[in-house]
């Protein structure tokens, strides 16, 4: 580990050497390379997580690049995780990267989960954020939630004991039933945003310092510029009194 790289790290008040090596020995899975996979992958790298697991099964794509800024336009038709492995090589030679071109499925999910510390859902669809749920609630890893649409975002992080997106959410909505980044866009700082707040989540779970978003909702409106806080445990009550 090269100290000086991760000084600034290193000089937080209850971070410090420990904290470092803490975050060499941790393991993280980003499902998703995306808008939110995108800042969460090159700050984690950057910070000197010790390996960091991406899956993602899409291609670069000319309209990710606007938000996507892991991704350049030589990358189009490239393996959105092949570039995104090929950045992080670039940003720090001390990461290991496990690379996963692939869906993230009930037949693959529960043996890559168990491989990591900490999961963090960057995904852009309902199914797959409920199953990253659920597979680390049954196998008791912490992950950190989030989601953009348009000009606003939404952060969480359930870990084991407390409140669980679906505890909140229920079931995924009907199919088509809500917009999709395609109908209602995205402002790409604002993807960057929560994937930034996603990331320092992750930071310090792995290295225990501060609080984290746990039993909580983070609301995040772009045009207000405004954040809000939701009480999901008082949510997930009313939920479960109602269902």
């Amino acid at each position: 580990m090269t100290i000086n790289r991760y000084h600034r790290n290193i000089l937080i008040e209850g971070f410090g050497e420990e904290g470092q090596k803490k975050l060499q020995r941790a393991k993280v899975l980003v499902v998703g390379a995306g808008g939110l996979g995108s800042p969460v992958l090159l700050y984690l790298a950057a910070a000197g997580v010790g390996t960091l697991g991406i899956i993602d099964f899409d291609k670069v794509d000319e309209t990710n690049l606007q938000r996507q800024i892991i991704h350049f336009t030589e990358d189009i038709g490239k393996s959105k995780v092949q570039s995104a492995a090929e950045k992080i090589s670039m940003l720090n030679t001390e990461v290991k990267i496990n690379a996963y071109q692939e869906l993230f499925t009930e037949g693959n999910a529960r043996e890559l989960v168990r491989q990591y510390d900490f999961v963090i859902d960057c995904c852009d669809n309902y199914t797959t954020k409920f199953l990253i749920n659920d597979i680390c609630e049954a196998e008791k890893i912490a992950f950190s939630h989030g989601a953009v649409l348009a000009m606003k975002g939404e952060v969480m992080t359930c870990t084991p004991g407390n409140t669980t997106y679906r505890s909140v959410f229920g079931a995924p909505p009907p199919e088509d039933s809500m917009p999709t980044a395609a109908e209602a866009g995205i402002l790409g700082a604002i993807a960057g945003i929560i994937g930034s707040i996603q990331a320092a989540e992750a930071v310090k779970y792995i290295t225990g310092i501060g609080e984290l978003i746990v039993n909580r909702m983070l609301i995040f409106d772009g045009r207000k510029m405004q954040f809000y806080s939701l009480d999901c445990k008082a949510m997930s009550q009313s939920f479960q009194t109602t269902s």
